[in-house]
């Protein structure tokens, strides 16, 4: 979900370091450039045709996508509160204490680390991202060597911007069912591939490059306070998983007959497909029917054995769903207006012609780079070209898939590390960088071959 959730005014798709408002002048160039082709063309009218058609296409987007965005963060409330979160947090703590040995497992930093990755896995933005702005502050009064990044720093901004999201991509979906998908979800597994692939490529370069002379933080330099907006988030910000009481029998009939019925008609189901369609295909067919309705059931049964009110709890993430809806509506109409209007002055084909050849041979098609270009500089700007690309090659084409699998295999690099940074008063960020843009790369290409794998 965080990949719907805009950067704030004033930070908007800033390249750490550069003072650089990337987005401003890549939106700038598409709607010039249109113009300018489209002159030299002679397709003025259809460029201005266009950009009311693109406008349309952005508002209707936005209705389709309401309904479902505010069922499906309604449904991830009910096992949020039900404690999904804290499971998973449990689950990390000991893998984060090997992974971050300079943290004392005691330490508020830990706490927060363990809190913001257990969003990041539930595509909790809103929720990680306080988290995350809590574990670099404490990150930085464990640092002896501020405003150098330390390794914990590189480490953590390397995972969190590569997050394994282990939950769909609601919006995603939401806009592929808007787009007239007949198999919206069918992208979940890839988009699990291929964040699977980031986060273990920017971890492992963050290994390989951390002790490299280049690399080595500067000793001696004075540590800097953290800035006052961090401080600012409550100490207990990372919060204590609360005692939960054991579910009352009823509860526990309930839940594992539920349960115990799910899995017998998986098994058959599965059964049955691999007798009709063979082995592997069955099984992926499998995996494609049942992976959204099992969740749908999960997140419900969690709330149920967390005694949760399911009601209220999906009234409450219902009415984020639809706060999040009315914040996306300015970025989608800036810049599918704008993709549009490249799309109709023939400059958009035109370029895309002329690297087919090349990203055909290796199995990508040249429609879709435009989106993977744009993902790490801009979530929704990403999700807008994602959204005009849909429309256009049609959400159940291949390049329709990959564009929705790349939508969700990568965070939204430039931003998270300038905002994480910013906020720790951080210059020299070390390997961060090339950490988190291997970790892109090999978001983009686990999301082909996971395609491919799926649906080629």
């Amino acid at each position: 979900m965080s990949q719907l959730i805009p950067e704030p005014a004033g930070r908007q798709f800033r390249t750490l370091g550069w003072g650089v408002p990337v987005l401003n002048w890549i939106w700038l160039a598409l709607i010039l450039s249109s113009l300018v082709f489209a002159a030299y063309t002679g397709r003025m009218t259809d460029v201005t045709q266009g950009l009311f058609e693109g406008t349309k296409d952005a508002i209707q987007l936005v209705i389709g996508l309401v309904g479902g965005m505010m069922f499906m963060l309604g449904l991830v409330r009910i096992a949020f509160d039900g404690g999904l979160r804290d499971w998973i947090a449990r689950g990390l703590a000991p893998v984060l204490t090997k992974l971050f040995p300079d943290v004392p497992p005691d330490h508020p930093a830990m706490g927060a680390i363990v809190m913001n990755m257990a969003s990041n896995m539930l595509g909790l933005g809103n929720a990680a991202t306080p988290f995350g702005l809590k574990a670099m502050s404490e990150l930085s009064k464990l640092n002896r060597h501020s405003p150098v990044a330390s390794d914990a720093m590189v480490l953590f901004l390397a995972i969190n911007t590569s997050a394994i999201t282990i939950l769909p991509p609601s919006g995603t979906i939401m806009v592929r069912l808007a787009a007239g998908s007949t198999a919206a979800d069918a992208i979940w597994i890839p988009t699990l591939i291929a964040t699977t692939c980031s986060t273990l490529a920017a971890v492992g370069v963050f290994y390989l490059l951390r002790r490299l002379p280049v690399f080595r933080p500067v000793p001696g330099l004075v540590g800097s306070p953290p800035p006052d907006e961090v401080e600012a988030l409550p100490d207990d910000s990372a919060g204590e998983t609360p005692e939960r009481l054991p579910m009352e029998w009823w509860r526990a009939t309930l839940v594992g007959g539920i349960v115990l019925a799910l899995v017998v008609f998986f098994f058959r189901d599965g059964w049955q497909l691999t007798q009709e369609r063979g082995g592997l295909q069955g099984v992926l067919d499998l995996v494609q029917s049942w992976a959204f309705p099992s969740l749908i059931a999960g997140l419900l049964l969690i709330g149920v054995a967390g005694r949760v009110s399911v009601y209220e709890s999906m009234i409450a993430g219902a009415k984020e769903g639809l706060e999040v809806a009315v914040r996306i509506v300015p970025y989608l109409v800036a810049i599918i207006a704008a993709v549009k209007m490249l799309r109709v002055s023939g400059l958009l084909d035109m370029l895309i012609s002329s690297v087919a050849p090349i990203t055909a041979a290796v199995g990508v098609p040249a429609e879709v780079l435009p989106m993977a270009l744009l993902r790490p500089l801009s979530g929704s700007g990403a999700f807008g070209v994602m959204s005009e690309t849909l429309q256009a090659s049609g959400p159940d084409s291949f390049v329709g898939m990959l564009a929705s699998t790349l939508q969700g295999s990568t965070e939204t690099t430039f931003y998270v590390l300038a905002l994480y940074y910013g906020a720790a008063r951080v210059t020299a960020t070390r390997h961060t960088l090339a950490a988190c843009l291997t970790g892109d790369l090999a978001g983009f290409v686990g999301a082909v071959a996971a395609c491919h794998l799926f649906f080629g």
